[in-house]
């Protein structure tokens, strides 16, 4: 095993070498701390903090697994927690899969997620932030009537893992936002929009970035109506297209491939996006907010490339689905928290940035729809299927330009179709609070069902 680094890791290592003849034991411990300061109307609605620290424990023994947790880091807690995982793993039915990862070879990506700057943020500095993006957002435009709320929050966190049968891992980062719901308009007729800014530590964080996002996505949208229904090009913007590439990280598991219930389930190597269409999915990119040097099982996190010039090369794997498949890790192991179990998921799936702004974009389409919102997008879209609708909300675009915002509406098309007819791809790839990175991407036809 490594050479301890820290006391956290130390810990973990100890609770694995407790691991008895014939067994593989797992320690993953974890502990953080958050702030989340509300305000509303010039004062401060809401602060709240929190602090945590905990371990989950997997046992392995004749291919059954047991797992346990606990929300402390005392030995005798973590001994306690080590035989109630034992215990639950002699229930467990046997696996043939079933089993922890050995160490790949695979170096951890040099990441720099930790910023000391925040633990110096006092809480008046992040409620005054808070305050101050609110006061911001009413002075923008004279047709903002409201600010729902302004809020500051940040998180620390750092983990362990452990294992009898070699893995080793330590990794810790910092995040920090402001966001800000605005309400344009007047009692007649309101629009809502929000607005937000993402970083590592305060001194990363654009406020007035967030201030123009919620004020131009609530201002443009007054006096929206009904559209007719149509079949036309649609442009998603990147909040947007964000929600629709955490859809394709679900859908591409290779956990969900072996239940059968994706989408992509049997079409490796074969044709299913537009050449123009590159997706991947990269922890190591310290841009990402799911960015990390390593997964949840402690293998390193890496580059993979899951459709390459519309082609699907890949799936994501953890250690058990990737045994189930007869492959290898894809090192796609994610957790809830330290009171799970590791499942496969995507961390930091982004398409491959194209060379036109939004405005060639919209240029490139002539006439269509710029979508800025949707709803409904868990409840309105088939993994298996692919069926694709959703609620929306935006703007006409008529002849490469913006015009009349419209609202209301369903787009509708499969998830294949809009893959095969991505018609462009932008360049303002934007790192998003999600799984997923968002930018402008274009589709040459979708169902619109308005009046």
């Amino acid at each position: 095993m490594n050479a301890p680094r820290t006391d956290l890791e130390q810990l973990a290592q100890q609770v694995a070498g407790w691991a008895r003849p014939g067994e593989e034991v797992e320690a993953y411990l974890a502990r953080g701390s958050g702030t989340e300061a509300r305000t509303y109307e010039g004062e401060v609605e809401s602060l709240s903090s929190e602090a945590y620290a905990g371990a989950g424990i997997r046992v392995v023994a004749g291919h059954r697994q047991g797992f346990a947790y606990a929300g402390s880091l005392a030995p005798d807690v973590l001994a306690e927690t080590l035989e109630e995982a034992r215990d639950n793993a002699s229930f467990a039915s046997p696996e043939d899969w079933v089993g922890l990862p050995r160490p790949d070879g695979v170096a951890p990506a040099p990441l720099e997620l930790w910023r000391e700057e925040l633990a110096g943020f006092t809480t008046a500095a992040k409620v005054a932030a808070a305050l101050d993006l609110e006061k911001a957002v009413r002075s923008a435009d004279r047709r903002i009537r409201q600010v729902e709320s302004a809020t500051w929050g940040d998180s620390s966190s750092e983990m362990a893992l452990a294992s009898s049968v070699g893995t080793s891992a330590a990794d810790r980062s910092t995040a920090c936002y402001l966001s800000v719901t605005a309400v344009a308009g007047d009692a007649a007729a309101s629009q809502v929009a929000h607005g937000y800014t993402v970083g590592r530590a305060p001194s990363e964080l654009d406020p007035a970035k967030a201030v123009n996002d919620a004020v131009t996505r609530a201002v443009r949208m007054l006096g929206a109506t009904k559209p007719r229904s149509a079949h036309l090009p649609v442009v998603l913007e990147p909040r947007v297209s964000a929600q629709l590439l955490g859809l394709l990280g679900q859908v591409l598991s290779g956990e969900m491939v072996l239940k059968g219930i994706s989408l992509f389930a049997g079409h490796l190597g074969e044709a299913v996006a537009a050449p123009a269409f590159t997706l991947v999915d990269d922890p190591t990119e310290p841009a990402a907010w799911g960015a990390s040097a390593f997964d949840a099982e402690g293998l390193a996190c890496r580059r993979n490339v899951l459709i390459e010039d519309g082609v699907l090369r890949a799936f994501l794997y953890d250690t058990t689905s990737a045994r189930r498949a007869g492959t290898q890790p894809t090192a796609s192991a994610v957790r809830a928290s330290y009171k799970g179990a590791p499942g496969v998921g995507a961390r930091a799936i982004c398409l491959t940035p194209g060379p036109m702004s939004q405005p060639e974009v919209l240029a490139h389409i002539g006439d269509g729809l710029l979508v800025q919102s949707v709803t409904g997008v868990h409840s309105g879209v088939n993994p298996v299927s692919g069926d694709f609708s959703v609620g929306a909300e935006g703007l006409l675009v008529q002849g490469g330009q913006l015009g009349a915002p419209v609202k209301e509406m369903t787009i509708a098309s499969t998830i294949q179709r809009m893959l095969q007819g991505v018609v462009a791809v932008g360049a303002d790839l934007e790192w998003l609070p999600a799984p997923a990175a968002g930018m402008t991407i274009a589709i040459s036809e979708m169902s619109m069902s308005g009046s």
